[in-house]
């Protein structure tokens, strides 16, 4: 999604209902800028929404009853390139945040985010950036530093895309 003009589709995927009603009631206060399409509680249902609903953006969490967000993301990504998946989560784990970076997620959110920073984020995603605070920012550039594979840094190891998306987000 490139368009900042037009309305972003957003799909909310959380396995806490309350959270998804919270999430939508919320982004009915900014229908100038988001437009919730539709709720999955489970990655199998998300995948057939996003199918179904064509969104823009996919909110997805990590921590599922079926398949983790994190292999949902890879799937829809594979099936449906175009669309944005942003994890929001309550996982500050680095491990899940570079496993979201290489299941070519379009950001990583955390849920104690103020609202009118998501609702930048999102915008930035339309535009093409990459959601992700500066704090997460600097914890995936650390940690790509910090690791070595066989004489590689990890960040060698990244694809074209993860490494663009980082270097988006390093430009703020």
């Amino acid at each position: 999604m490139k368009e900042s003009s037009m309305t972003i589709k957003v799909l909310i995927v959380d396995d806490h209902k309350l959270f998804r009603q919270g999430l939508r009631s919320l982004m009915s206060t900014r229908d100038d800028i988001v437009e919730v399409v539709g709720e999955a509680a489970t990655a199998a249902e998300a995948i057939k929404l996003t199918e179904q609903l064509h969104p823009n953006v996919v909110l997805m969490d990590i921590f599922m009853p079926d398949v983790n967000g994190l292999e949902a993301t890879r799937e829809i990504k594979k099936r449906f390139p175009d669309v944005a998946v942003v994890i929001l989560t309550s996982s500050e784990k680095d491990s899940h945040l570079f496993e979201a970076v290489r299941a070519d997620a379009a950001g990583y959110l955390l849920k104690n985010l103020d609202a009118d920073e998501l609702f930048n984020m999102l915008q930035g995603v339309a535009k093409g950036e990459a959601a992700m605070t500066r704090a997460m920012a600097s914890r995936v550039l650390k940690g790509i530093a910090r690791q070595k594979i066989g004489g590689q840094s990890e960040l060698d190891t990244l694809t074209e895309r993860e490494s663009m998306v980082l270097h988006l987000v390093a430009q703020g």
